[in-house]
């Protein structure tokens, strides 16, 4: 199944709206039927495609944010002033509408519990994930899907969000992730309070004399100033990998 979801030839399917709820002040979940979805790995984005009556076409790319070992297909919309893809499909996408998609997409930046032989090196390694605001949607599918398949690896997640009504997926979210709010924090808030520097990092995360695997996910800023902290704190080059998005349209 992997070597079918990263090499297969990609199609635009179509996509009918299962639901269309609010997941925070910003973020829409939407919930799609795919019949003919080829599956996915955890990690994976599609890009959707809408065209307007004149024919002008506008494309964004989403990481899914659902395992594979579910049907339908999960997406965590951030609603973008000024965008063209994001305001549709949170403000006027409509349960049973239709839209086009194409994916899944890309092989680098997934990580699967089933991937991890037991007793092997590559299994005993831990995995680090690292989330700023919606770039968590990847993270919810890699740990959604470690759940479900009962992996044994060791996974860490540190989240920042800018607020506690800002937390995603609340319903995947476990006691492996730990969360800081940069902006507002509630009365009684135990968890972190502030950005993701180096000593969060270091506190938080799998140590480099532990040699993780490292998933960085979030805006361009966020996505580069981790990364290099995390090469400060002496975490291999090799041992990181980073998917970063703006507002030209990259996931998640």
């Amino acid at each position: 199944m992997a070597r079918r979801a990263v090499q297969r030839r990609l199609t635009w399917l179509r996509a009918r709206l299962l639901e269309n709820r609010s997941e925070s002040r910003r973020v829409h979940r939407l919930v799609l039927d795919v019949p003919d979805w080829p599956g996915h790995l955890p990690g994976q984005h599609l890009v959707v495609r809408l065209t307007a009556e004149d024919g002008y076409t506008a494309q964004r790319s989403y990481s899914v944010a659902s395992p594979p070992d579910v049907s339908e297909l999960h997406l965590l919309v951030e609603r973008l002033d000024g965008g063209e893809v994001s305001p549709y499909l949170v403000d006027e996408l409509a349960k049973d509408d239709e839209i086009e998609l194409r994916g899944p997409i890309g092989g680098y930046f997934v990580w699967s519990a089933t991937s991890d032989p037991l007793g092997t090196e590559e299994g005993r390694r831990p995995v680090q994930l690292v989330a700023g605001g919606s770039g968590v949607a990847p993270f919810v599918a890699m740990l959604d899907h470690h759940r479900r398949a009962e992996g044994s690896t060791r996974v860490r997640l540190l989240y920042s969000a800018r607020s506690e009504d800002d937390v995603l997926a609340r319903d995947v979210l476990g006691s492996e992730t730990t969360v800081t709010l940069t902006r507002e924090t509630p009365a009684g808030w135990s968890g972190e309070v502030g950005r993701i520097d180096a000593d969060m990092l270091r506190r938080c995360c799998f140590g480099p004399d532990e040699d993780p695997r490292i998933f960085v996910c979030g805006a361009t800023t966020f996505a580069e100033s981790v990364s290099s902290t995390l090469l400060d704190l002496g975490h291999a080059p090799s041992s990181i990998r980073i998917e970063r998005y703006g507002t030209s349209g990259g996931p998640p």
